[in-house]
């Protein structure tokens, strides 16, 4: 597949990581570095991306959403490189690593080029801040304790990882907990953008915080009686 220009320095790439189901990364060409939103499913899923900026000297910073096999897989190609996630992100990807590589295995997932273990270098716990390109990275625990969201205030577009997803003008939260739920979309709340990105649906705009809104009682339910089953 080929890149999607989404501004003149934001581009989205989405991959197949099985049959059914595909995940996204991003590319940001700031001020005085470019940044790599997640790496996908093996060190070839970036290569597109990278094709944008092969003639660019600036330094690339590589972001992992968090520790998720589909987001850290081509994390391989920038070994030597700087790879910024959250704390637990990093002890996610370490211990998680073997039993990751079975489920993707027994699940039939796609995988595309080398993959190997190599974890972030550079984490932070709550807040990390890019100022001169324009970015926000801030700890957003939901779909796992480990995930980060971005905010770039330049183009104005919310980088919100696996926490949420949105099909056919409805929002599905992709975690359990309630009170995570509201603290999430709180934070949301407090950021200027226009446009939304996630980790596998289409870009979105402003309107998902109503649908967010909109989710938690159904999701609610979804889950009572899911515990109910169980």
């Amino acid at each position: 597949m080929k890149p999607t220009k989404i501004t003149e320095r934001t581009y989205e790439l989405t991959v197949n990581e099985s049959p059914d189901a595909t995940v996204n990364m991003a590319l940001i060409r700031g001020k005085l570095h470019n940044f790599l939103i997640d790496t996908g499913v093996g060190a070839n899923s970036p290569l597109p991306l990278l094709e944008i900026i092969k003639d660019c000297q600036k330094p690339l910073i590589v972001i992992n959403t968090h520790g998720d096999w589909d987001h850290v897989y081509g994390n391989c190609a920038f070994e030597n490189g700087v790879i910024v996630a959250h704390s637990l992100a990093r002890k996610k990807i370490d211990e998680g690593w073997e039993d990751a590589a079975k489920w993707v295995l027994e699940k039939g997932c796609i995988t595309d080029g080398e993959v190997r273990k190599v974890l972030p270098n550079v984490t932070f716990e709550d807040v990390m801040h890019f100022p001169e390109d324009g970015l926000t990275l801030f700890h957003t625990p939901f779909h796992t304790e480990c995930c980060v969201s971005i905010y770039d205030r330049v183009d104005k577009i919310l980088h919100i990882g696996d926490n949420f997803g949105f099909e056919d003008g409805k929002a599905y939260p992709w975690g359990k907990e309630v009170d995570a739920f509201h603290k999430v979309v709180n934070a949301y709340k407090q950021y200027d953008f226009g446009t939304c990105l996630s980790g596998h649906s289409k870009p979105q705009t402003h309107g998902v915080i109503e649908m967010l809104e909109n989710s938690l009682e159904p999701w609610q339910e979804y889950w009572r009686k899911n515990s109910e089953a169980n």
